[in-house]
């Protein structure tokens, strides 16, 4: 059988199952909240030629969306490789938990994979994250890359491991020349020092521009991603201590009361307490919905940023190159960076790679 008709003969089975409850569920202990002092690790660069795995650890894709993410790849320079499981589907979930997770571990145990990249996010990855086998992925280093829903699994590695990740384009992403210079330069060299500027012009809408909220520097190592998952882990043994750290932010799809709720939460958690910095990304598709009856009474999501973020007395910028938009930053979760808001720009301290 030939690889485009074995494709197809995977994404017609659907994995039917129930979703299984937690069984013998107890609360994370007074130990396991107490965040590990891990070393951090940096994975080997990527090199042209080297073979870059795709893995599903979220939702499913179709077969257009992967051999689309095959040619991006591939047009970059780099051998494609991915496994049968890739193409299953378990109701919004490429395959089931367990084969999610298998998945990702056989990627990282596979001698002949360099990096990792997903090719979608969505929603699932969470759920796989008490089935990793944090001691193989530590053994094995490796570039896993990915944003959205991904967010769970840069927390929870980064948490167990050390390993530094990267919060940066999945394989069906738009592989422009500013998001490509980015990932190439992030991933493939190991200069001790790189600064980011935004995209200018951008080929996304963003209305608002970049805003510095409150103007300063901050050093610290970068954390963050996705804010609907990084307010779903708070409580959780996978979650990351923000003192001291650069908290980068990115979502899409959610209004601004909805962005007020989990920025209050956070804030009521005191997970911005110590931090150094807040980078925001491009929040896409966040306005109020005309549709809704209440549309010309509610605040916009700047006035809801601002409302936030007024108290602080750290850095804080939003509109930057990243999140659900064409032309991304790679960003190193775990590294060490310089964010200044004056500039409106920040800087790696160190090579996210050796």
């Amino acid at each position: 059988m030939n690889r485009k008709k074995f494709i197809k003969s995977l994404t017609a089975v659907t994995t039917i199952s129930t979703l299984p409850f937690e069984k013998n569920f107890t609360f994370p202990t007074e130990e396991e909240f107490n965040y590990e002092k891990v070393s951090v690790i940096k994975p080997p660069r990527l090199k042209e030629g080297d073979r870059i795995a795709l893995v599903a650890p979220g939702s499913y894709i179709s077969e257009s969306e992967l051999q689309d993410s095959v040619k991006n790849l591939s047009d970059l320079g780099f051998q494609v490789t991915f496994s049968e499981r890739l193409t299953l589907q378990n109701g919004y979930f490429s395959g089931t938990d367990q084969q999610r997770a298998d998945d990702l571990m056989d990627m990282f145990e596979r001698e002949d994979v360099d990096a990792i990249m997903c090719v979608r996010g969505g929603y699932g990855c969470a759920r796989i994250l008490p089935l990793l086998d944090y001691s193989i992925i530590k053994k094995h280093p490796k570039i896993l890359i990915g944003y959205s829903d991904v967010t769970a699994l840069l927390y929870g590695i980064f948490r167990k491991t050390g390993l530094i990740t990267f919060h940066g384009p999945v394989a069906t992403s738009t592989f422009n020349e500013f998001s490509v210079s980015n990932f190439k330069s992030v991933l493939m060299n190991t200069n001790s020092q790189k600064k980011f500027y935004n995209a200018n012009p951008s080929s996304d809408e963003n209305i608002y521009g970049v805003r510095t909220l409150v103007k300063g520097k901050a050093k610290g190592r970068l954390v963050g991603g996705n804010l609907s998952i990084m307010v779903s882990l708070i409580g959780t043994k996978h979650d990351v201590d923000y003192a001291n750290k650069i908290i980068f932010i990115e979502e899409i799809g959610e209004e601004p009361y909805r962005i007020d709720r989990m920025l209050t939460q956070l804030i009521q958690a005191d997970k911005f307490k110590n931090a150094s910095g807040v980078m925001m990304g491009i929040f896409s598709k966040c306005e109020p919905k005309e549709k809704d009856a209440s549309f010309s009474k509610s605040f916009t999501l700047i006035e809801v940023l601002q409302d936030r973020f007024a108290d602080f007395k750290i850095p804080v910028i939003y509109g930057m190159s990243f999140g659900h938009v064409k032309d991304k930053f790679t960003i190193p979760f775990g590294a060490l960076a310089e964010l200044d808001t004056n500039e409106q720009t920040f800087t790696l301290l160190e090579s996210a790679v050796k």
